[in-house]
């Protein structure tokens, strides 16, 4: 498999109050290839959602440099990150961050309508995801009558709705029960293998490493370990 993601020598940097200089990544090298499924682990602070937040475009390096499908995204101007956010990367994230005044399907065909799409297009995809994560007779429910775990079935679907390259997945489970959080990274690998799409799960669940493909711990801003699991762990 070629890689669909790469990262040489990323570096980020923020100004911590009377402290200084705070340094979040130290020079981290990552490449992920397409199809993977790969869980970054490490301790608050290590600098895992600050890597999810450079690859999907939303913050810059202080220094180095991150391709994704062979584009370099310091070298897009604000237009194309645009279209890199929208188009090339969907985000999951432990909020779940579902607009209450729409029902799943409409949850889930907004970013194509924000993108063009017309709204019976929109809505017909948004209807066959919605059955793929096992959700189809929930279509028109609205988000303050669905369950945790329900309604984070609504926003990886939504999160697919663009057919993105690479799903970025923010702690996906952190506010979800042990049952809903199986069911949901089920649901993350078994659509993974179905549309090819490339994930990066950021998480502090074991569960949620043991069913990755990839598990790399992240430590002071670096990368520690880099262990590719013989057999991802099936949900139990």
């Amino acid at each position: 498999m070629s890689a669909l993601l790469e990262a040489r020598g990323l570096r980020r940097r923020f100004r911590s109050g009377d402290v200084g200089w705070l340094d979040v990544l130290c020079g981290t090298d990552l490449e992920v290839a397409r199809g993977e499924v790969v869980a970054v682990v490490g301790a608050s602070g290590s600098g895992k959602s600050t890597l999810l937040h450079l690859i999907a475009g939303i913050d810059a390096p202080s220094a180095g440099e991150i391709w994704v499908a062979g584009r370099a995204l310091a070298r897009l101007d604000d237009d194309a990150l645009t279209r890199h956010r929208r188009d090339a990367v969907g985000m999951v994230f432990q909020a779940f961050h579902l607009l209450p005044t729409l029902a799943a399907r409409e949850n889930v065909a907004l970013p194509a309508l924000l993108a063009g799409t017309g709204e019976r297009a929109a809505l017909a995809r948004a209807d066959t995801l919605l059955g793929e994560v096992g959700l189809g007779e929930r279509r028109h429910a609205m988000p303050h009558t669905l369950s945790g775990g329900e309604m984070q079935r609504v926003a990886l679907a939504r999160a697919l709705i663009r057919e993105p390259r690479v799903l970025l997945a923010d702690e996906p489970t952190g506010n979800l029960d042990s049952h809903a959080s199986v069911r949901v990274l089920e649901m993350i690998v078994e659509l993974s293998r179905r549309h090819g799409t490339t994930v990066v799960i950021v998480t502090h669940s074991r569960e949620a490493a043991a069913m990755a493909e990839r598990v790399i711990e992240i430590r002071d801003g670096g990368v520690t370990s880099d262990r590719r699991r013989a057999s991802p762990t099936p949900a139990p």
